[in-house]
Protein backbone atom coordinates (compact mmCIF):
# COMPACT_ATOMS: atom_id res chain seq x y z
CA UNK A 1 0.00 0.00 0.00
CA UNK A 2 1.19 3.51 -0.80
CA UNK A 3 1.78 5.75 2.19
CA UNK A 4 0.09 9.13 2.00
CA UNK A 5 3.47 10.86 2.30
CA UNK A 6 4.69 8.99 -0.80
CA UNK A 7 1.84 10.03 -3.11
CA UNK A 8 3.00 12.33 -5.88
CA UNK A 9 0.60 14.43 -7.88
CA UNK A 10 1.30 14.81 -11.59
CA UNK A 11 1.63 18.58 -11.38
CA UNK A 12 -1.78 19.70 -12.61
CA UNK A 13 -2.41 23.33 -11.77
CA UNK A 14 -5.54 24.76 -10.18
CA UNK A 15 -6.54 21.81 -8.00
CA UNK A 16 -7.96 23.36 -4.84
CA UNK A 17 -7.08 21.78 -1.53
CA UNK A 18 -8.58 23.08 1.69
CA UNK A 19 -5.94 22.84 4.38
CA UNK A 20 -8.46 23.45 7.17
CA UNK A 21 -10.37 20.25 6.48
CA UNK A 22 -13.92 19.60 7.52
CA UNK A 23 -15.34 22.98 6.57
CA UNK A 24 -18.30 21.41 4.77
CA UNK A 25 -19.05 18.59 7.20
CA UNK A 26 -21.90 20.39 8.95
CA UNK A 27 -23.29 21.95 5.77
CA UNK A 28 -24.96 19.37 3.53
CA UNK A 29 -23.84 20.93 0.27
CA UNK A 30 -23.76 17.53 -1.40
CA UNK A 31 -27.47 17.79 -2.02
CA UNK A 32 -26.82 20.65 -4.47
CA UNK A 33 -24.87 18.74 -7.12
CA UNK A 34 -26.19 17.24 -10.32
CA UNK A 35 -23.50 14.58 -10.39
CA UNK A 36 -21.85 12.39 -7.79
CA UNK A 37 -18.69 10.29 -7.73
CA UNK A 38 -19.24 6.54 -7.89
CA UNK A 39 -16.35 4.16 -7.21
CA UNK A 40 -15.89 0.81 -8.93
CA UNK A 41 -14.42 -0.97 -5.90
CA UNK A 42 -13.37 -3.98 -7.98
CA UNK A 43 -10.83 -1.72 -9.72
CA UNK A 44 -9.75 0.36 -6.70
CA UNK A 45 -6.10 -0.24 -5.76
CA UNK A 46 -6.35 1.35 -2.31
CA UNK A 47 -3.85 4.13 -3.03
CA UNK A 48 -5.82 6.77 -1.05
CA UNK A 49 -5.22 9.47 -3.64
CA UNK A 50 -8.92 10.40 -3.72
CA UNK A 51 -8.95 10.60 0.08
CA UNK A 52 -5.91 12.87 0.13
CA UNK A 53 -7.10 15.26 -2.57
CA UNK A 54 -10.77 15.67 -1.60
CA UNK A 55 -10.95 19.41 -0.79
CA UNK A 56 -13.87 19.07 1.66
CA UNK A 57 -13.01 15.77 3.36
CA UNK A 58 -16.07 14.07 1.87
CA UNK A 59 -14.01 10.92 1.38
CA UNK A 60 -13.07 8.90 4.44
CA UNK A 61 -11.07 5.69 4.45
CA UNK A 62 -12.42 2.29 5.44
CA UNK A 63 -9.35 0.62 6.93
CA UNK A 64 -10.94 -2.84 7.06
CA UNK A 65 -11.94 -2.84 3.39
CA UNK A 66 -8.98 -0.66 2.31
CA UNK A 67 -11.23 1.49 0.17
CA UNK A 68 -12.73 4.99 0.11
CA UNK A 69 -16.14 5.84 1.48
CA UNK A 70 -17.87 8.95 0.13
CA UNK A 71 -20.16 11.09 2.25
CA UNK A 72 -22.62 12.35 -0.36
CA UNK A 73 -24.07 14.93 2.03
CA UNK A 74 -20.68 16.66 2.20
CA UNK A 75 -19.43 16.02 -1.37
CA UNK A 76 -19.58 19.11 -3.59
CA UNK A 77 -19.33 17.09 -6.82
CA UNK A 78 -16.19 19.00 -7.82
CA UNK A 79 -14.82 16.08 -9.85
CA UNK A 80 -11.33 16.11 -8.37
CA UNK A 81 -11.49 12.48 -7.17
CA UNK A 82 -12.01 10.93 -10.63
CA UNK A 83 -9.40 13.30 -12.05
CA UNK A 84 -6.68 12.24 -9.59
CA UNK A 85 -7.53 8.52 -9.46
CA UNK A 86 -4.57 6.71 -11.09
CA UNK A 87 -6.71 3.76 -12.25
CA UNK A 88 -9.81 5.80 -13.15
CA UNK A 89 -12.14 3.69 -11.01
CA UNK A 90 -14.18 6.76 -9.96
CA UNK A 91 -16.73 8.19 -12.38
CA UNK A 92 -19.06 11.17 -12.04
CA UNK A 93 -22.64 10.06 -12.70
CA UNK A 94 -25.84 12.09 -13.04
CA UNK A 95 -28.07 12.17 -9.98
CA UNK A 96 -31.81 11.64 -10.40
Amino acid sequence: MTKISEIKYDGKKGVPIIRDVGNAINVHTGLWGRTKPVTDYSRCIGCRTCYVYCPVSAISWDEKKNQPKTNYFTCKSCGICPDVCPVKCIKMVETP
